[in-house]
């Protein structure tokens, strides 16, 4: 069955009470429903469903690549960050890659692109600070999916055909992740006994079994089998992180994202820009109002690609860079009439592909969550027999020694992957309004600034914020070129090139550009949750 790739119906947002999880998938949403049921929180559920999304969509996300969270604990009305993100190995240098020629950029299905994966880091960690189950329970699901065989969804089917093309087919042991070569069709059953052994390791062992075990050695063996130079001692060094959490107010709501190594600066910087001008009095598709959302992420870029680095190696002044007088200072830089192409990175000073999922639990526990490959597969290379590939984020490396992000030993890079939650001040404290996200590389921080502004701004459901049509700075730099998605007025594509902006128009597969969001709202009052996910997957929001 061919099922053109266009959107033509709509759908209300589901509404619940008890609990709700909303994915790309719905094989992962039932996943993290079934623990939900099973009497777990919104931690198990997530880590549930992440993993039952490394086994339906392994075109975007596995244990294999990165994870980032935030976590909302109702009962202390606290935001906490997980950063489980892997670092650069111990034995690469800027000379090692001068020596052998790639001084410039590495390409980006290399080996040297291979962090060490920091994704089973996360879902341990969250289980055990956060969670009510054994790990053996939350990944049980996901187990049963990649033993017994799952029908793949049309748009993964797609992905995954780009994907053989891409990197499985020239990947040591990629074939793993084929049916005898080929991607799997739509509605084809595909079984990944190699998944199902990694993840029994993990719930009998925990994260040792994948940084100390046998696993660790496979992955040491097949990155150098390569020609990179990740070890068992890399791995085994590594190390998930709890972080304070950034956030910004937005016309009375606090926007939460991860710190850097990640970009979720990027939403925040965008939006202290945006919350100058009255962009509720403009029409939610009219060129004012997505000029102004354009130019303000345009500054947002400018400063993040300087500023985003590993905080263990450079000092980030993010009270500067988030402060409402920077702000005040870089929105002047904004010609309401005008796009403006060169923006540079401001000067603060003292007075900084993928798959999101959210769960938000009866008891108004909330969870963030992103898991990402990068690039799709990641760089195809498969430990032979455990059934994941292994991602790329090392291509996020600077290659000039003077940049903040450039690449040293044991450093995280510049991590496009970001996580977002809202709430709203109240007597008691923090009272959280909505666990969002949406994923797809620079789109992530443009796409939580969009639907924040809808959700805010517009006070739309979170389907409808979803469902709305989108813009994209397509290479996440300040100059770069718009994307824009079929459903924008024609007349709008036009006054936009008019002012100055580079656009394209967008339709069919291409609108994977644009990301693919989750969203569950919660009503603080009466605890009813309204969820919402996006049209341009093939996932859903669902309660119990």
């Amino acid at each position: 069955m061919n099922t053109p790739y266009a959107f033509h119906s709509r759908r209300s947002p589901v509404q619940g009470q008890r609990g709700m999880v909303a994915t790309t998938q719905p094989l992962a949403v039932a996943a993290g429903l079934e623990i939900l049921a099973q009497g777990g929180n919104a931690a198990d559920a997530a880590v549930a469903a992440a993993a039952a999304l490394n086994v339906t969509e392994p075109t975007s996300t596995g244990i294999g690549g990165d994870a980032f969270a935030l976590y909302y604990h109702a009962g202390e009305r606290k935001v906490t960050a997980l950063n489980a993100s892997g670092r650069a190995p111990r034995t690469l240098t800027l000379k090692r890659l001068q020596r052998e020629g790639m001084g410039e950029e590495l390409p980006p299905f290399h080996p040297y692109t291979i962090t060490v994966p920091g994704a089973c880091s996360g879902w341990c960690d969250l289980v055990g600070r956060y969670g009510r189950l054994e790990m053996e329970a939350v990944l049980s699901p996901a187990i049963r999916l990649a033993e017994e065989g799952f029908p793949v969804a049309p748009v993964t089917a797609h992905f995954w055909e780009r994907g053989v093309e891409r990197q499985l087919s020239q990947a040591l042991h990629g074939e793993e992740l084929t049916i005898g070569g080929r991607a799997p069709r739509p509605g084809e059953i595909f079984r990944n006994p190699g998944l199902a052994r990694t993840f029994r390791a993990v719930a009998a062992d925990g994260k040792s079994a994948f940084y100390e075990g046998e696993i660790a050695q496979a992955v040491a063996s097949v990155v150098q089998e390569a020609g990179g130079c990740l070890t068992q001692e890399d791995l085994a060094a590594h190390q998930a992180t709890w972080d304070q959490p950034i956030s910004t107010t937005y016309r009375g709501y606090r926007v939460w994202e991860c710190p850097p190594n990640g970009q979720g600066l990027t939403a925040l910087l965008a939006l202290n820009l945006l919350e100058g001008f009255d962009v509720a009095a403009l029409d939610p598709l009219s060129v004012e109002r997505l000029h102004l959302q354009i130019e303000a992420l345009r500054l947002a870029f400018a400063d993040a690609g300087w500023y985003v680095s590993d905080p263990a190696f450079r000092n980030i002044p993010l009270a500067q860079l988030l402060s409402k007088t920077y702000a005040d200072q870089r929105r002047l830089l904004i010609d309401p009439q005008r796009a403006s192409l060169d923006q540079r990175r401001g000067t603060p000073v003292t007075s900084s592909d993928t798959v999101y999922l959210t769960v938000v639990d009866g008891d108004g526990n909330a969870c963030s969550f992103i898991n990402s490959n990068y690039m799709g597969f990641g760089t195809g290379i498969v430990p032979q027999g455990w059934g994941f590939t292994l991602q790329n984020r090392g291509h996020n490396f600077s290659l000039d020694p003077e940049h903040p992000n450039a690449l040293m030993p044991g450093k995280r890079p510049y991590h496009t992957i970001i996580p977002s939650l809202l709430t709203r001040p109240s007597p008691r404290g923090e009272e959280l309004f909505a666990s969002f996200g949406v994923m797809g590389g620079f789109m992530q921080p443009q796409g939580h600034l969009q639907v924040a502004s809808a959700l805010i701004d517009d006070l739309l459901d979170p389907q409808a914020a979803l469902d709305r049509p989108r813009f994209c700075i397509t290479d996440g730099e300040a100059g770069g070129e718009v994307a824009l998605e079929g459903g924008l007025p024609a007349p709008v594509l036009a006054e936009l090139e008019e002012m100055g902006h580079p656009v394209r128009a967008v339709r069919g597969y291409g609108r994977a550009v644009f990301g693919r969001g989750q969203a569950i709202l919660r009503d603080a009052e009466t605890g009813v949750l309204w969820g919402g996910s996006d049209p341009r997957a093939d996932g859903c929001a669902m309660t119990y």
